[in-house]
C-alpha cells in the first residue's frame, strides 16, 4: 500500500486518538488510539525507530510512500475497507522485514486488524505526530525516546503540520 496521507486527531469526547491512515487508491484506515495503549506503544515505537536509524539502507527503503504534508487530509472519493468505524486498538504486532523496516499490525482483540509497513521516516512521522495529539489531548505522557532521523527536510519543516 503507498500512502498518501497521516492524520491524527484528538477527539476530547471520546478521548482518544484517531489515526488516518489514506492510501494512494483512496482508501482510508481509522484506528483509535487510548491513552493507556500509546504509554504502553511508546518504548517499543522507540527502540523501533533507534533500530531504523541505525540501518543504513532503510532510509531509500519505501521511498514511494511519501507522505504529503502540504494538503489537509482528503476526504473525497474515499472508501474505507474495514469500514467506516475505527478499530479500537487493543494490540500490536511488530514483524521485521528483510530489508530492515518493519511492518506494524494494529488489532482489535482479535477481530479487524490494519498493517502499515513503516521506514525510518515514516517512522519518526507518525511518532512525532503521535507525540503532538497526545499533546493536545493534555495526556501528560512522557513520549520521548524518538530521534530524527536523516531527512532531505529539516524535521522542523517535516513536522510543521499535523495532517
Amino acid at each position: 500500500m503507498q500512502i498518501r496521507q497521516l492524520q491524527v486527531a484528538c477527539d476530547q469526547v471520546q478521548d482518544r486518538l484517531l489515526l488516518r491512515i489514506s492510501s494512494q487508491d483512496d482508501e482510508e484506515y481509522r484506528i483509535w488510539l487510548t491513552r493507556r495503549f500509546l504509554r504502553e506503544l511508546w518504548p517499543h515505537l522507540s527502540r523501533l525507530a533507534g533500530k531504523l536509524a541505525a540501518t543504513p539502507i532503510v532510509g531509500e527503503a519505501l521511498a514511494d510512500e511519501a507522505v504529503n504534508f502540504d494538503q489537509a487530509f482528503s476526504e473525497e472519493n474515499a472508501t474505507f475497507p474495514l469500514g467506516s468505524t475505527p478499530l479500537l486498538c487493543s494490540e500490536l504486532k511488530v514483524d521485521t522485514l528483510n530489508d530492515g523496516t518493519f511492518n506494524l499490525t494494529f488489532r482489535e482483540g482479535r477481530e479487524r486488524c490494519f498493517q502499515l509497513a513503516v521506514n525510518a521516516d515514516l517512522l519518526q512521522t507518525l511518532c512525532a505526530m503521535l507525540r503532538a495529539g497526545a499533546e493536545h489531548a493534555q495526556w501528560n505522557l512522557a513520549l520521548d525516546g524518538v530521534q530524527a532521523t536523516s531527512s532531505t527536510a529539516p524535521r522542523s519543516e517535516r513536522l510543521s503540520r499535523l495532517h
